[in-house]
């Protein structure tokens, strides 16, 4: 009799991956293999273990992996250095998650010789997107399974009724509609649905849950320092730490200043709008920090030549293209540019905000001399400014000319 074929599953724990896991074995006739991964999403993620070995999974083939270091720095900071933001705001939380999951997924398929890999996102979202695309390009070959572009458990109720029927534990709390849906890692949470459809209403105070209201946040404001090294944080104030050590204290920095809430409705790369709320409270303050200490050591053309660039980049991580050539071309640019982004950056956290207040840097472009209104000693010849005026203004005189004379 022929070994039934592997599949490996990113696995929460939760209803909906424990009702996918049996499904692919029940439906499916699939040896199931789990991946949960520690992204720093706050909840202890060991009991999925047990949950696992509940739906009679095997130990060796249940995988828990704390990945948090290998986000920030392999995938969190190298974004960060582009200052990317989609649709110029959103800092790219969820989507700068999955290109890891996919990765690890693809590699314990290798690992245990499983044909598939399956995930539990939907036909309606952009993960789908990002898990397959990623999957793809780093196994051509590689067989993906989406239950829910599949199955008929097209609600709630038919779910649970499914996970009653094969004994699948069912939470009291999922018993009733969830009023929105959330996703959470160490860079950011994201909610969506529900109360949160109707673009017009107010987020409701009780989704956000990194940060305090900043109306409620303290009434003096806190002033930090972070030390950066060629575009990368290494120190906060004063005290050397790893990349997902610095970004959890500054998570929780900005929780106490209630930094990092956005509402945004964007445009999903599978054509729809949603509207969701975002908290990225250390990921705000970083990415505030960085463009502060580029203020002083990129050259005029070079940030502006990233800020042109920053909008196709953030699209590409967006729409599930981490693994691609373009993206990695675009990285290659961006990490040339942060050879000498090094320095220290003074921050004030108050009431919802981190405002840049202070930088200084070995490799600083900024000139006192040059740029006091008292005597420059001769640093610079404002007679110059004449001749640089003329010739910037000839071709706008030859048009006025032109149109004038017409």
């Amino acid at each position: 009799m022929a070994q039934p074929q592997k599949v490996v599953l990113a696995y929460s724990g939760g209803l909906d991956t424990s009702v996918i896991a049996k499904w692919l074995s029940v439906e499916r006739g699939l040896e199931v293999v789990t991946f949960t991964a520690d992204l720093g999403q706050g909840e202890e993620i060991e009991p999925a273990r047990a949950k696992a070995r509940a739906m009679g999974i095997p130990d060796d083939h249940i995988f828990i992996e704390d990945l948090r270091e290998e986000f920030v720095r392999d995938f969190v900071f190298p974004m960060m250095r582009a200052n990317a933001r989609y649709e110029g705001d959103y800092l790219l939380g969820t989507s700068i998650a999955r290109p890891l999951i996919s990765k690890r997924l693809v590699e314990i398929a290798h690992q245990t010789g499983a044909d598939f890999i399956a995930h539990g996102a939907t036909g309606k979202g952009n993960d789908q997107v990002r898990f397959e695309l990623s999957a793809y390009a780093l196994d051509p070959d590689i067989k993906v399974i989406a239950p829910w572009r599949e199955w008929d458990l097209t609600s709630r109720t038919a779910l649970i009724a499914w996970a009653e029927a094969h004994q699948i534990e069912v939470p009291r709390d999922k018993r009733g509609d969830s009023p929105f849906s959330t996703d959470a890692n160490l860079l950011h949470t994201s909610s969506e649905g529900k109360v949160l459809e109707n673009p017009w209403e107010e987020t409701p105070d009780y989704v956000y849950s990194r940060t305090v209201n900043p109306e409620d946040a303290p009434d003096v404001p806190e002033y930090i320092t972070i030390d950066f090294d060629k575009g990368d944080g290494t120190t906060l104030n004063g005290e050397a730490m790893s990349p997902a050590t610095l970004l959890t204290a500054l998570n929780e920095l900005g929780r106490k200043h209630g930094i990092g809430r956005l509402d945004l409705v964007e445009n999903r790369f599978v054509g729809m709008k949603s509207r969701g709320m975002y908290e990225t409270p250390g990921g705000e303050i970083y990415a505030r920090a960085h463009r502060g200490i580029e203020q002083i050591t990129l050259d005029r053309g070079a940030a502006h030549l990233k800020d042109e660039l920053m909008p196709r980049y953030a699209e590409l991580i967006y729409n599930g293209l981490w693994f691609s050539p373009e993206r990695e071309m675009l990285q290659a640019a961006i990490d040339h540019s942060q050879d000498k982004v090094t320095g220290t950056v003074r921050l004030k956290l108050y009431k919802g905000l981190a405002s840049v207040v202070g930088r200084k840097s070995p490799f600083s472009l900024y000139s006192e001399a040059h740029v006091t209104f008292e005597d420059d000693a001769g640093a610079y010849d404002q007679k110059d400014a004449e001749g640089f005026i003329k010739l910037n203004g000839l071709r706008l005189r030859l048009l006025a000319r032109r149109n004038r004379d017409a």
